[in-house]
């Protein structure tokens, strides 16, 4: 059978009217793969440094410092390039523009937060001859992904005196690692007949923090007070210090390169730290744009935004009210409603990639895949819509325009098919100020897990992505 060739007006035809979607490595140069990869590097090491919103927060703050930024709060600093933090885990930062505030800001907003278990305010206890401690789960999470596997504890203890001390138990070679135990299979026929959401009751997230007993044979619990005289010792905390820490426990293991092409990058906390990293770089590039260029890194965004560091909070409207006055304008609640209304977002978060071994939950033709660049997602939300933020057309158009002018490669879809589930950004609570928001991000597989991969020329485009927007 003689195979049927397409006459060069079909192609032309099809040249002009059908999108195709093409891979980000198959448009760029050799140059620029080795950006991809150095730029890969970077990412990766800011990875296993920013193991909690704390420190990718005094990640930021630090190189923010280095390129001339300085805290909106301090006197007599330079006003084009500022920033403001808030409680340690809120970051806020803008770079003057050419235009006038109310002119409207390129905004990119993305979190720094990840779902994790957070430890109880009574945690240390002992049982069967071992010292545990009781967690509470944070953000959406499998609770099986956290048993049997390398864990680290991390994070902020004000001691009694009011001093603070900074803990990381778990991420060097010579540190011990923690660990919560599973249920031999030996002994698990009940427990795999239960719903994958209740085999690991939230109750049996004990994690093992040690076994040896203090020497005084008469004392109780002799475990829990070795433990506590560790604890003093190398850290100055008593067992009522723990009562008002931030201590997260987090995989112990670093993000790597993933693949034997090494084409892909695994690590925790990649939602939504790869933004995070892609509107950090992407504003410290800018220099004096057309429209302010501002960037905010929020907090408590896999809880609902809630808090005084979440979305919900006022602290944007804080932080635009100094800026304006820095620049000569009057923060006046007229001047800030025309700063957002004018204003052009980004709520920058990461979607589920398109999954070759779960690909029923998908719907291919609106699915996010690996390797093709930047997704945009017009609206979030679940089922009908709900509580769904959903960008007009003018500004989705505005968006594909300035992507296509400027060599992004972009894709457009869903979390996944309709009445499978759904999830939501920070875009709905920006929103309600009036300004036009749309989210984008690279796609991810294993969302939310200990172990989430993603594809380094999408983690590139991101960037790229957030550079050609500051600069609009």
């Amino acid at each position: 059978m003689t195979e049927k060739k397409e006459s060069n007006e079909t192609r032309q035809l099809k040249e002009r009217l059908v999108r195709d979607q093409v891979r980000v490595w198959d448009l760029i140069s050799t140059e620029e793969r080795e950006q991809v990869r150095a730029y890969s590097d970077d990412y990766r090491g800011f990875l296993n440094y920013a193991r909690t919103e704390r420190r990718a927060i005094s990640f930021f703050v630090e190189e923010a410092l280095e390129a001339g930024f300085r805290d909106v709060y301090e006197l007599g600093a330079p006003t084009d390039r500022l920033f403001m933090v808030s409680r340690g885990k809120l970051l806020a930062m803008a770079v003057r523009g050419r235009q006038w505030a109310t002119d409207g800001i390129r905004l990119i907003t993305t979190h720094v937060d990840c779902p994790r278990l957070d430890l109880k305010p009574n945690p240390l206890y002992e049982d069967t001859g071992l010292a545990l401690l009781k967690t509470h789960y944070y953000g959406g999470i499998k609770k099986y992904h956290w048993v049997a596997r390398a864990l680290a504890v991390c994070g902020t203890v004000i001691r009694g005196d009011g001093s603070t001390v900074e803990i990381e138990i778990g991420f060097d070679n010579d540190d011990p690692i923690l660990t919560i135990t599973d249920l031999l299979p030996h002994l698990s026929r009940k427990q795999m007949e239960q719903k994958a959401s209740e085999f690991v009751p939230a109750e049996n997230l004990n994690l093992i923090l040690g076994f040896t007993p203090y020497e005084d044979k008469d004392a109780g619990d002799r475990v829990k007070l070795a433990i506590l005289e560790r604890l003093n010792s190398k850290y100055g905390l008593t067992e009522e210090d723990l009562v008002t820490a931030e201590l997260q426990v987090v995989p112990a293991e670093p993000a790597r390169d993933a693949g034997l092409d090494r084409g892909l990058i695994a690590g925790y906390g990649q939602d939504d730290r790869v933004c995070a990293y892609a509107a950090f770089r992407a504003l410290l590039d800018s220099k004096t744009p057309e429209h302010p260029a501002v960037a905010i890194f929020y907090d408590k965004e896999e809880i609902g935004s809630e808090g005084n560091t979440g979305a919900q909070s006022r602290i944007l409207e804080m932080f635009l009210a100094e800026i304006m006055g820095k620049w000569g304008i009057e923060p006046s609640q007229t001047n800030l409603n025309r700063v957002f209304f004018n204003t052009k977002a980004l709520s920058a978060d990461v979607t589920g990639a398109l999954d070759p071994t779960y690909p029923d939950v998908f719907e291919k033709r609106n699915a996010a895949k690996l390797g093709y660049g930047i997704n945009v997602t017009k609206y979030t939300g679940h089922g009908g819509k709900y509580m769904a933020s959903d960008a007009n057309a003018e500004y989705a158009g505005w968006i594909r325009k300035l992507f296509n002018e400027n060599s992004v490669v972009w894709q457009a879809g869903e979390g996944g098919k309709v009445d499978e589930g759904g999830g939501g950004t920070v875009s709905k609570y920006l929103a309600k100020t009036g300004m036009d928001i749309i989210d984008c991000g690279p796609p991810i597989l294993g969302m939310h897990s200990p172990l989430e991969v993603c594809a380094k020329e999408d983690v590139w485009m991101c960037n790229r992505a957030f550079k050609v927007f500051f600069g609009s």
